[in-house]
């Protein structure tokens, strides 16, 4: 009766405000509307670059691209991938499933430490271990003075090839998986795992059978992901020397000096992308995962002794390979040898990198809140879809993005320039390409989607009936949002700053391509001295970068302990 009678007084709100000012909220609305389709036309510029530019003339450069090195980039881009989501969904599946399910020593420091190698970027870590593992590093030279080896008396794995960089990216990206498969179990049903307990299912048939199929959905989404940010690596690979679509387009813009064809590798790389995207959704089919609403607290299996080693180890190695050695490796080089900048540049490396991050991470809310806003206000099916449209940045790699946009800002500055030249006979320079705008331009698009789906998600729990509310008291829908929704999203939009103001502090191939001349960040710092084989004193720049990521990681791990109905769980 009360939600019968909440309804009504939301229609008849409703039929008031039609009937005092329809114009005016269609104007509204199609103020909002135009802005949305603003935003997304903004973040689809890169993509409908890129895509212009494959029916463009490279000349003998595509020819030459096609003949030697291009079917090495479509190999090990193929290779990498798979090997990276076969691994990640190994790893982050199995833990997911005992940290939620089992019983055993160490598993609620398991449940927020799994998610530490998310604060680690994929060059860090690759910078660390190479460091760690060559000839003249402390293990083999440990070995050979235990053995008394010599060089040529033994084998040991090259860790800088296509293997040790699927190895080093799954041990830094399974989080993505775990994370998702986590959230999954931690939802579903008592009443299913019930029925698998009198159909006498024990624990590893209860999971293959009926939570694994469950979960799917968010195992192919963290795994979409995983794939995203394969493609879109550069760092790592660019310095273990495999070559990849990324490392040739920054290879293709830089060394050949042949913008055309740069963007053409970005087409296809940009392929690659779409297929996972449409792979991701044909795997589904019309298969629905519903379950039932009865949330209680979920059995746990306790193990034996030898079952629990097991899951202890099956958890631990993962954290060990992907942020203990590696944080351990830096902080030594950092303590012993450090950077010999640091306390003079650093300070300015750091300043860059925190006014770059800030910057994006509040453009890309305040756009985040606006397309949300939007689509709520007018939920049709084009602002539907320009909100989608608006949100697939984060699926393009950096180097297509930054391709993309360095084309048309490119231009525009020349016209800009010979235009003012002519008319006034003076230029004013790279005011566009060649200033910090571009940066934030491009870290927008690539992280509107990290925003975006959490301040979508978060709008959408706040009933239509305290905007109804609002506006019979006279509020504007700006005014609405304003002192409305955002104090109620607050602790949304404060999650959302920190995701995107930690990616943008670790992103490498966007920063590398567009930053202006002589304007580094921590990322270009660490990489630019790791790529002159000065490892020891990356360190300091690649530690920086690693503790700032370990906030969102405590942020999610916090939020997700409480997050399922009827838990008890502290």
């Amino acid at each position: 009766m009360a939600e019968h009678t909440t309804s009504q007084t939301s229609d008849l709100t409703g039929s008031g405000l039609a009937t005092d000012g329809a114009s005016r909220r269609a104007h509204r609305f199609s103020a909002w509307t135009v802005s949305t389709f603003l935003i997304s036309l903004l973040v689809a510029l890169p993509v409908l670059v890129i895509l212009a530019h494959v029916f463009f003339p490279s000349g003998e450069v595509w020819d030459h691209l096609v003949s030697t090195v291009l079917g090495r980039y479509l190999s090990n881009t193929v290779v990498l991938s798979l090997s990276v989501a076969i691994g990640t969904t190994l790893i982050g599946t199995a833990c997911a499933w005992l940290v939620v399910m089992c019983r055993f020593p160490g598993r609620r420091l398991f449940e927020w430490a799994l998610l530490l190698p998310l604060a680690v970027p994929t060059y860090v870590i690759a910078y660390a271990y190479t460091d760690f593992l060559q000839f003249a590093g402390p293990l083999q030279s440990t070995l050979r003075d235990w053995f008394g080896w010599q060089y040529g008396d033994y084998y040991f794995p090259d860790i800088r090839s296509l293997g040790g960089a699927s190895l080093l990216i799954t041990m830094v990206l399974y989080p993505y998986v775990y994370l998702l498969a986590r959230a999954s179990f931690m939802e579903q049903s008592v009443s299913a795992l019930d029925v698998g307990r009198t159909l006498g299912l024990g624990p590893w048939r209860m999971f293959k059978r009926i939570a694994l199929p469950l979960s799917r959905p968010a195992i192919i989404g963290g795994v979409s992901l995983v794939l995203m940010e394969t493609l879109n690596e550069f760092g790592a690979v660019q310095f273990f020397g495999v070559d990849t679509f990324t490392t040739g387009i920054y290879r293709t813009w830089f060394g050949l000096g042949e913008p055309v064809a740069a963007a053409q590798l970005a087409a296809c790389l940009l392929v690659f992308v779409v297929l996972v995207v449409v792979l991701e959704r044909v795997s589904r089919g019309g298969r629905q995962y519903h379950t039932s609403a009865r949330y209680q607290v979920l059995p746990e299996y306790s193990l034996t002794s030898g079952q629990a080693a097991l899951a202890f180890l099956v958890c631990f190695l993962p954290i060990l390979i992907g942020f203990i050695v590696p944080a351990l490796i830096l902080l030594e080089m950092a303590i012993t040898t450090g950077d010999a900048l640091f306390g003079t540049r650093f300070l300015e490396f750091a300043f860059n990198s925190f006014i770059l991050a800030s910057s994006a991470a509040l453009v890309a809310v305040g756009l985040a809140v606006m397309l949300s806003y939007g689509a709520r206000l007018n939920p049709s099916a084009w602002v539907r879809g320009a909100n989608r449209v608006a949100a697939m940045g984060y699926a393009i790699p950096g180097s297509v993005v930054a391709v993309g946009i360095m084309i048309p800002l490119a231009w525009a500055d020349q016209q800009l320039n010979l235009f003012l030249r002519d008319s006034f006979g003076f230029m004013v320079g790279l005011v566009l390409s060649g200033s910090a705008f571009v940066l934030i331009y491009a870290y927008t698009v690539r992280f509107l989607a990290v925003s975006f789906n959490t301040v979508e998600a978060s709008l959408g729990k706040v009933t239509p009936s305290m905007d109804a509310a609002a506006r019979t008291l006279g509020q504007t829908a700006g005014g609405t949002l304003r002192k409305v929704h955002t104090p109620i999203m607050r602790s949304s939009l404060l999650a959302a700053g920190i995701l995107v103001f930690v990616d943008v502090m670790k992103e490498l191939p966007a920063t590398i391509i567009l930053r202006p001349f002589n304007f580094d960040t921590l990322a270009v710092r660490a990489y630019s001295l790791a790529s002159d084989e000065r490892l020891a004193e990356s360190a300091m720049s690649s530690l920086a970068i690693v503790a700032v990521g370990i906030i969102p990681v405590v942020i999610l791990s916090l939020a997700m302990r409480r997050s399922r109905p009827g838990s008890d769980r502290g």
